[in-house]
């Protein structure tokens, strides 16, 4: 008896191994992708954006070369990935130097050198061959996610390159001028034409050109498990497309959008968690330039407080792909301030953002429609950023989202020179003091105690009516002890 109950326990054993299923390897790659807890406004409050350059931002310019280094950007903070727009480029119309386009270009080398602008889209749901296929595509974004980043795409709704399919296939979907003529964008505001010529302008008053351009977008959450979008030029799109799009997508899975806008009526309540804070970044450039000062910060603060809803949030940068190609770099803009203003966009409440080669201290101008890369060796900012990550990403008192930490302006003797707030959040408390002259000076500030120095891991105290005395641009970010 023993031995057949032996014999039918071993029977069973081998069945129920028959009939186990095996496992599936595109199910375990999901599976994998998933892993990922799904974007939150709680990871959002302490997270650090970092803008890719894929072009630019090797010699390869490839996303194998990029994704290589994603678990690099861990030591920035960085949480949040935008990828500049990586689709296959439009060739009609393109971009080359000055106000030329390439069919201006004879000798057919020369014309090789323009790679066209990264917004002129022929084909929103592929590639761009230059950057390799859509599975190396998928490894940077599985890449990010093993590392605990979120992967967002540059989406351009507002217009689509010439040898884009819609085109020929649906010309109804395009701005016509009066001829019945198919259009670059045109100015709401004068009427005529930005200039934009390689792009051609899409009609938002077409509903089923805003359901195809929905579908485009849940294609690359659906397909390949991005994260969100930031919406270029926003505000040139109908609030209520982006109202629509994100509830679609949200209707798959939480995302992240990103509003190219800084005006509160852009920051569409329904459709972006953050707008772009323009206005701010514009003011760092004239207060480094010596135009206005830091009683013109304080001003433009209180503003932001009256006119923006307590969940709107902005992104705070010293430099992005339009401020580097076309502005300036940072010490072109900032000089010797560059740095106080780097730390200026860490303590306010937002998000600081990262563009790529500024981590390596970026100081020329990449070119936008050729070839060029980045610098890749480590010298003054990339520890700077190191340190302020680690501070972003741990300290309540730099919340900066939906939640943020409070923002109290902090009154000096100084006004006009000193800039001086305190950020405060679940018991921490955290003071911004800055010198925003070039100038030495000497201050009282109203406040007072014994404080870390967080950059420079030393201790500094404050007493009543002290005289403080501040080199040329000196800053601190004091910690209470």
């Amino acid at each position: 008896m023993k031995k057949i109950a032996l014999i039918l326990m071993l029977i069973s054993f081998l069945v129920s191994c028959k009939n186990e299923p095996k496992n599936d390897p595109e199910q375990e790659t999901k599976k994998d992708s998933l892993s990922l807890a799904p974007v939150s406004n709680e990871m959002l409050e302490s997270a650090v954006i970092y803008e890719a350059n894929i072009r630019q931002y090797s010699p390869e310019g490839s996303f194998d070369a990029f994704t290589k280094d994603i678990p690099q950007l861990k030591e920035l903070g960085v949480k949040v990935i935008w990828l500049m727009p990586m689709y296959p480029i439009s060739e009609k119309n393109r971009k080359a130097t000055g106000d030329k386009d390439v069919e201006d270009i004879k000798d057919p080398e020369e014309r090789k050198k323009y790679l066209g602008s990264y917004y002129s889209i022929s084909d929103y749901s592929a590639v761009n061959p230059e950057h390799g296929n859509m599975e190396d595509f998928d490894e940077l974004v599985q890449t990010a996610h093993e590392n605990g980043m979120y992967v967002i795409l540059d989406w351009v709704a507002n217009h689509t390159g010439w040898d884009h399919e819609w085109i020929t296939e649906h010309p109804e979907y395009y701005t016509k001028d009066k001829n019945g003529e198919i259009t670059d964008p045109i100015n709401d505001e004068t009427g005529e034409p930005w200039g934009w010529t390689d792009v051609a302008d899409l009609n938002f008053d077409n509903q089923e050109m805003r359901q195809k351009m929905i579908e485009e977008m849940l294609f690359w959450v659906k397909e390949h498990d991005v994260d969100g979008f930031r919406a270029d030029a926003a505000h040139s799109v109908p609030t209520d497309f982006w109202e629509t799009a994100a509830s679609e997508i949200r209707k798959e899975k939480p995302v992240f959008m990103l509003a190219e806008a800084d005006n509160p009526k852009d920051l569409f309540h329904n459709a972006f968690e953050m707008g772009y804070n323009w206005e701010g970044h514009h003011l760092m450039n004239s207060i480094a330039k010596g135009e206005k000062n830091a009683k013109d910060w304080d001003d433009y603060m209180k503003k932001i407080d009256t006119s923006f809803q307590d969940d709107d949030y902005l992104m705070n940068f010293v430099t992005n792909h339009d401020e580097n190609s076309w502005a300036g770099t940072v010490r072109e803009r900032m000089g010797e301030a560059s740095e106080a203003m780097l730390a200026l966009t860490y303590t306010l409440p937002g998000m600081p953002l990262i563009y790529s080669g500024q981590e390596y201290d970026l100081d020329k101008r990449l070119l936008f429609f050729e070839k060029d890369t980045i610098p890749k060796t480590k010298g003054k900012v990339y520890p700077l950023l190191e340190k302020l990550g680690r501070l972003k990403n741990s300290n309540p008192a730099l919340h900066g989202g939906k939640k943020a930490a409070t923002y109290t302006d902090v009154k000096t003797s100084a006004e006009e020179k000193v800039l001086a707030f305190k950020r405060e959040k679940n018991g921490q408390a955290l003071y911004y003091i800055a010198n925003m002259t070039n100038q030495p000076v000497s201050f009282k500030v109203e406040a007072e105690g014994d404080f870390k120095d967080y950059m420079n891991d030393s201790n500094f105290s404050i007493y009543k009516d002290q005289q403080v005395q501040f080199k040329p641009w000196e800053y601190k970010i004091l910690i209470n002890n």
